[in-house]
């Protein structure tokens, strides 16, 4: 094997670590928040965020379960491999939402808001391209 070929070989395990690794982080950072904005509360999230005090209730819950389900479609699909095209439409999901709530902070003047909302969309971005171009995971044949 050739020098290229070993370096090529740890270049996308490295990849694909780095993938795995941003999948947790996001599914266990959007799956709290998700389960909070579902399940509290409305006065103990407004008292911790503010914004969900000022916005519909059912609106609010919307957006929990949305990351919540967002957040398995970044884990489940790839790692049972039953349609893992959905960890790269849960991540796109995520980008969608991230770019909503920036405009919504921004609307607001809720500027200590953005840099999550931006780190948490270039995340989702990476995932996505890493699961759409670089390392697909196949599905499983049944």
């Amino acid at each position: 094997m050739s020098t290229s070929t070993l370096s090529s070989k740890k270049k996308i395990k490295g990849l694909n670590i780095a993938l795995w690794a941003v999948q947790v982080i996001l599914a266990a950072a959007f799956g709290m928040a998700g389960i909070m904005k579902s399940t509290s509360p409305i006065p103990d999230l407004a008292a911790q965020l503010v914004w969900p005090g000022d916005i519909p209730v059912l609106f609010v819950r919307i957006i929990g379960v949305s990351e919540f389900l967002a957040a398995i479609g970044l884990l489940l699909p790839s790692i049972l491999r039953i349609r893992p095209s959905l960890t790269v439409g849960a991540a796109l999901g995520l980008i969608v939402m991230m770019i909503l709530a920036l405009l919504f902070h921004i609307s607001r003047g809720e500027m200590q808001a953005l840099p999550i909302n931006l780190i948490f969309g270039l995340l989702a971005g990476f995932v996505a391209w890493g699961r759409s171009k670089k390392i697909i995971i196949l599905p499983k044949h049944l």
